[in-house]
């Protein structure tokens, strides 16, 4: 079972937040500088982002509809049936309204792809799944946690509405610098790939400075007087239920739906999936000085749902791998596809090309 470095850093970086957080000046720097960061990664979000190839992707409709419908209606469906949870004593109201919140962020794009590929799915599917499902949740996450949370911005989760406040944070901080980003992409989308892992770097970086200016302001509020351990454990007993609920709709219900094994694959793990990159910094928007609570629930549920899916995606391999005329698995950063009609070369049932 994989452990995520960056999980560490991250939970690396609340304990610094914990013990050295940001007071006066200090805290205004930080917070300055977080915003800024946001709208960095918004921004290289639209760079990156190709929307003809997300669009493209509908013509597999059915597809794209099932892990769409997973990912921002049964999630916060099962969400908000997770509110029982909160008179029984299992989870605090914050924490309750950070795991809503993780039921409402878009799907995750890298490791849906790799667990697809591994488990010798569809990838292509994955591909434009994870990008269409980005794409669409920068409007519609804020639009859900609008109708669903009753909070945001500087009021936090519960404070009674969406302030015109927020609304205007949201517009600022994440579809302008994205819409920005779209805009100038034909100019520096070249850039941006050709120097993505220098980039990633930038990107990493800023979500650890949101988290540490989060959870600053939250040690400072007294946050971790407010969690007890007892219902850390309860949190994550109840994503652990969230989790294996949403694997076995993704997977039975894309068989019920008669969809072939391909595509059941990347059903799956597109729509079980949660992106702590895209959640962490629209958290620190939506919630303001509550964002500490609201992200905590979003990272423990990515390191679990990494864990658990790479033993499935190593299974689904096996299986595949005893099938009568199996194939391997696509290198990484390749698309399987069909080779050409009539070809006669060895192996002539696919090819393969540059994703």
């Amino acid at each position: 079972m994989p452990v995520d470095p960056y999980i560490l850093l991250l939970f690396g970086t609340v304990g610094l937040a914990a013990l050295l957080p940001a007071r006066g000046t200090g805290a205004d720097l930080a917070s300055g500088a977080s915003t800024g960061a946001i709208a960095l990664l918004f921004f290289l979000y639209g760079a990156r982002l190709s929307t003809r190839e997300a669009l493209d992707g509908l013509r597999h409709w059915r597809l794209h509809g099932t892990i769409l419908a997973c990912t921002f209606v049964v999630f916060p469906l099962l969400g908000l049936a997770a509110r029982g949870f909160v008179p029984a004593g299992i989870l605090s109201d914050p924490l309750y309204q950070g795991l809503l919140f993780l039921t409402l962020v878009p799907s995750t794009v890298q490791s849906s792809i790799a667990f697809t590929s591994l488990a010798r799915g569809n990838v292509p599917a994955a591909i434009c799944a994870g990008s269409f499902s980005s794409l669409a949740g920068i409007v519609a996450t804020p639009l859900l946690a609008a109708a669903l949370l009753g909070g945001g911005g500087g009021g936090g989760p519960g404070s009674g509405g969406f302030s015109a406040d927020s609304v205007t944070k949201i517009v600022l901080q994440l579809l302008v610098p994205f819409a920005a980003g779209q805009v100038l992409r034909r100019w520096v989308g070249e850039f941006v790939l050709r120097h993505r892992k220098a980039l990633g770097l930038v990107d990493r970086g800023s979500i650890l400075l949101v988290v540490y200016t989060a959870f600053g302001q939250g040690t400072v509020e007294g946050v971790w007087q407010r969690v007890s351990p007892a219902r850390l454990g309860g949190l994550l007993a109840v994503e652990a239920v969230l989790l294996a609920v949403m694997l076995l709709l993704t997977w039975y219900g894309a068989k019920a739906l008669r969809f072939g094994r391909a595509d059941r694959i990347a059903i799956q793990f597109a729509g079980s999936k949660k992106s702590l990159a895209a959640g962490l910094p629209m958290a620190s928007v939506l919630f303001g000085a509550q964002a500490s609570t609201a992200v905590l629930p979003l990272m423990l549920f990515h390191q679990m749902q990494l864990m658990v899916c790479a033993v499935i995606a190593g299974r689904r391999s096996r299986d595949a791998g005893d099938r009568p005329g199996a194939v391997a698995p696509a290198a990484a950063g390749e698309v399987t596809v069909p080779a050409p009609a009539g070809s006669s070369r060895t192996g002539a049932g696919t090819g393969t090309r540059s994703g």
